[in-house]
């Protein structure tokens, strides 16, 4: 019998429920994590006492009551709300879309006004099916926000052109004829009380962990010490970039402390236009409603990916998706391997999604009573 049940790759958020749930099985975990930290990119560092989110923003959100009361279970959540502002060229605008957004750009006061514009402009463009981001982002919103909102942001945050982009990305952007500022619908929001860092605490309480430890190094030495590998990292890298290497945007983070209590008035600034080179401005402080004398915000830069870099956004383009197919079928035939994470499946998840996949497949395998090995040797979320 080898030593562990499970070796872990990545100690970011599906690894951590992943193995907070196999050990209250009786199963036994070792996570391994090649950086420094826990909990992947939602780890957060104190700065002058306020907890500075180090890769972004994070902000957790869902419907799922199950979800919500499994991580409060972890760590007590505030009642923040995302109401980010979008500067353009010195106007303010609120965001999501809504009332608010289209009185300060056509001062209209009432949906149906605004519901009129937006068809006048869409009509004018002459858009029936949309066929890319620019269009898709016409058919809901006009020309006017998006050419004021939308295209420079985009732009930077995926260095191509909107009409070089697939309309599905626009899709996650919220629309609404209402006076609400609140990014999200969903019922359940906030941020960790004391940060991230509280919930991955939690969560890998009493767990083996080892940090700065590089897999591929060891990876033989790893592999026998556990019956099953779940990995959570890059697909490509597990296969030696046979088929060539996946894409991803990229971001560079610029974090500042400022000798004033209060930059921005808001959590999170987008900033619009194409010629500003970064598409945000953090304030972290805002998140946990803090007072302290001084503030740290960060600058966002997106950046193309290239080896050495974090990989953020998976570029769902028609090569890189051949590509996903092709070192799909090699995972498949994996015996005692689990891919999964938006790494290893090359996907983009929210966080309540992650935790969701995660207890899903810790489900499955409690149902089986051991790691299930079917014909095809590999288990993925959507099994």
């Amino acid at each position: 019998m080898k030593q562990y049940d499970f070796l872990i790759v990545g100690a970011g958020l599906f690894g951590a429920v992943f193995a907070r749930e196999m050990t209250r099985m009786g199963k036994r975990c070792l996570i391994i994590e090649k950086r420094k930290h826990l909990g992947g990119n939602i780890y957060c560092e104190n700065i002058a006492g306020i907890n500075v989110h180090m890769y972004g923003p994070h902000i957790f959100h869902t419907n799922d009551e199950t979800i919500w009361n499994y991580v409060n279970s972890f760590v007590g959540f505030n009642h923040f709300r995302h109401t980010p502002i979008a500067c353009f060229k010195g106007m303010l605008y609120n965001l999501p879309f809504n009332m608010n957004t289209f009185h300060e750009m056509w001062k209209v006061k009432t949906p149906r006004e605004a519901e009129e514009k937006i068809q006048e402009q869409v009509k004018q463009a002459g858009i029936t099916v949309p066929r890319n981001l620019e269009e898709q982002a016409i058919s809901m919103v006009g020309t006017d926000i998006y050419r004021i909102l939308i295209q420079g942001y985009t732009e930077k945050q995926w260095g191509r052109k909107a009409t070089e982009l697939p309309r599905f990305i626009i899709k996650r952007l919220p629309v609404r004829f209402t006076y609400d500022n609140n990014y999200f619908n969903d019922k359940y929001q906030g941020i960790p009380v004391g940060g991230y860092n509280k919930l991955i605490a939690g969560l890998l309480a009493d767990i083996e962990v080892r940090t700065n430890v590089d897999f591929f190094r060891y990876r033989e030495e790893f592999c026998n010490m556990a019956e099953t590998v779940v990995y959570t990292g890059c697909l490509d890298e597990f296969y030696d970039y046979r088929f060539g290497r996946l894409e991803y945007r990229s971001l560079r983070f610029e974090h500042e402390v400022l000798e004033v209590p209060n930059f921005q008035g808001v959590a999170v600034m987008n900033y619009t236009e194409r010629e500003i080179p970064f598409t945000r401005i953090v304030e972290h402080k805002h998140f946990e409603f803090g007072t302290q004398p001084l503030t740290v915000i960060t600058k966002e830069y997106p950046e193309e990916w290239t080896s050495g870099k974090e990989p953020y956004y998976p570029i769902n383009d028609e090569k890189n998706n051949q590509r996903l197919k092709e070192y799909s079928a090699l995972a498949k035939k994996e015996r005692n391997t689990i891919f999964c994470g938006r790494l290893a499946e090359y996907k983009y998840y929210d966080m309540h999604q992650v935790i969701a996949a995660a207890l899903k497949k810790t489900k499955m395998i409690s149902n089986y009573g051991a790691v299930p090995i079917p014909a095809a040797g590999v288990l993925s979320t959507d099994s």
